[in-house]
């Protein structure tokens, strides 16, 4: 029987941390060590590296989730595994784990099989405790935004039009709508309020895009928390909090390094959600790790029309980084349930499914070239697959312009994405991608929204009430018309209709709701049902999670 993921993991022969940052030439006084097998990269360290030239940067992203499994991070750490292995240096970026999926219905976020990263128990649970420093930070600025009111509200903030909610780190959909200050006046004033998961939080957006300390407090102070009665913007700066936050957050801009199973340099560092947030790990890790290797992996959350459309749109844009290839993540089980196969039946050799379901991938084929990008994708191999199925996958990829190539790192690390590695290189190394973002800065905001929605989901309407085409115009107006946006939506399907497979046309995107996150420098556009608090399921993965007799964790992975 083969050995589960966390036995795996457990078996795991970790080198000192120190080993791993010496591999780029990272000294280890510069490393802020958490015990033996994981580091913060000093700040220092990271500033001194400005001057070097950039390695190549690498994309992985997938089709669009289903309960079948596709393995994005999985196949993140078994390319990175696999460059190594052929002799390159290279470095992976992936983001941390939430614990509201680790408790909820996700469980890990480290990988799988002969392809994790380690110490996975720790990356799970709390880490180097970036996402409680970031829940603290946006949770004292929402203490003292209701301290100030408390104290006389000398900024005359309306509470009606208070937009800053508390966080946390879990799904809890009873948090979702809440009346604060209940008990009389020692209480301060009673108001409507709520709370978004951590990852959520324009502070962790903020985090993941700023390029240190110093431009970290200037986009906390640009926050927009709430408005007057006159309609007139209050900052955390207004508020005073920026200095505060940023000291709570000192510690947590430092990149995460850790390890792969084969003992090969991962940076992990950052979590926000692809679905209702943008979806990749931060900027400064992504460029430190670019100064020191001269391959870079790196992923984004969901599927390609969510985490790379983000990470194409907002995070390149921002942070000036391209990448010179992605890679397309897709399983032939997930195939077969885009074309109809019920789960349990993914057993079963279904060839025309999988000919039927291709077209949720070719769907992603194309709109990655539309960035100017070449792609190639990754077939994470299950052990059920059959020729005729691969074969199916492989035809279609090739007559879509592209090629699929068969992965097996679950189950043979490196060995399994050798062949992957060394297309890769081919690709990167002929430097042939010409990329750009799929509109300009100074395109009016409606109709990014429109553009996304038409070109990437390929809807054929945006539906806005008045009230938010309002709100965008008056935005603009107020100088935030360059700003890129940021989907919320699900990410289950290209529509807000998370039953509705494969790849359709002729839908229409609602837009319930728009938020401007001044700070991080985008604008969220929320639409259909898509919840930034998300709830537990009916049997929440907590309810298994456990240690055993020996003192172990169980259930997590």
């Amino acid at each position: 029987m083969p050995k589960t993921d966390i036995e795996i993991a457990r078996e795991a022969n970790k080198k000192p941390i120190g080993e791993i940052g010496a591999k780029l030439g990272i000294d280890m006084a510069d490393l802020v060590p958490y015990g033996h097998d994981k580091a913060k990269i000093s700040a220092e360290f990271i500033a001194a590296q400005k001057d070097k030239p950039d390695g190549k940067l690498i994309l992985v992203t997938a089709i669009n989730p289903t309960p079948a499994g596709e393995g994005k991070t999985t196949t993140t750490v078994g390319l990175g595994d696999g460059l190594n292995a052929i002799g390159k240096k290279a470095a992976i970026c992936i983001r941390e784990a939430s614990l509201g999926p680790c408790f909820g219905m996700k469980g890990g976020a480290a990988g799988g099989g002969y392809a994790q990263v380690v110490p996975m128990e720790d990356m799970n649970l709390h880490f180097t405790g970036d996402f409680h420093a970031i829940t603290s930070a946006h949770n004292l600025l929402s203490a003292m935004i209701d301290n100030h009111i408390y104290w006389g509200n000398e900024l005359e903030i309306d509470l009606r039009r208070i937009t800053w909610k508390r966080v946390m780190d879990m799904n809890d959909r009873a948090l979702r709508d809440i009346v604060t200050s209940l008990g009389g006046i020692p209480n301060g004033f009673p108001r409507q309020a709520g709370f978004d998961i951590t990852v959520a939080s324009e502070v962790m957006a903020i985090l993941c895009l700023a390029n240190d300390l110093e431009d970290l407090q200037e986009r906390l102070g640009n926050i927009i928390i709430g408005y007057t009665r006159d309609r007139k913007a209050i900052t955390c700066r207004d508020i005073k909090a920026d200095g505060a936050m940023t000291v709570l957050l000192k510690d947590a801009m430092q990149p995460n390094l850790v390890q792969t199973l084969e003992n090969n340099p991962a940076f992990v560092h950052g979590g926000p959600f692809a679905n209702i947030a943008h979806g990749c790990n931060s900027v400064v890790a992504t460029k430190t790790a670019l100064k020191l290797a001269d391959y870079v992996v790196t992923e984004a959350g969901f599927g390609a029309d969510l985490g790379a459309e983000k990470f194409l749109n907002i995070k390149c844009r921002k942070a000036g980084i391209a990448p010179s290839a992605v890679v397309i993540v897709a399983t032939i089980r997930a195939m077969k349930m885009n074309g109809g196969v019920l789960k349990q039946d993914l057993a079963e050799e279904n060839v025309d499914a999988v000919k039927e379901g291709c077209a949720n991938l070719g769907r992603h084929i194309e709109n990655i070239k539309s960035f100017g990008v070449p792609a190639v994708v990754a077939i994470n191999h299950f052990a059920g697959d059959t020729e005729a199925e691969i074969e199916a996958c492989r035809a279609f990829v090739e007559s879509q312009g592209s090629e699929a190539i068969l992965c097996k790192h679950w189950a043979d690390g490196s060995k399994g994405t050798e062949a992957l590695a060394k297309r890769i290189v081919e690709i990167v190394d002929a430097d042939t991608a010409q990329f750009s973002t799929l509109y300009g800065d100074d395109m009016p905001l409606f109709q990014k929204i429109e553009t996304i929605a038409k070109r990437i989901y390929r809807a054929d309407e945006v539906l806005a009430d008045k009230k938010i085409r309002d709100q965008l115009k008056k935005w603009e107006e107020d100088g935030f018309g360059h700003l890129p946006v940021c989907m919320a939506k699900t990410q289950y399907s290209f529509s807000t209709d998370p039953n509705l497979r494969g790849a359709p046309t002729g839908h229409s995107v609602p837009v319930r709701e728009v938020r401007l996150s001044a700070g991080a420098g985008f604008i969220v556009v929320v639409c259909g049902e898509i919840m930034t608090m998300p709830g537990l399921p009916r049997k929440p993965a907590s309810e298994t999670i456990m240690l055993n007799e020996d003192g172990l964790i169980e259930g997590l992975f």
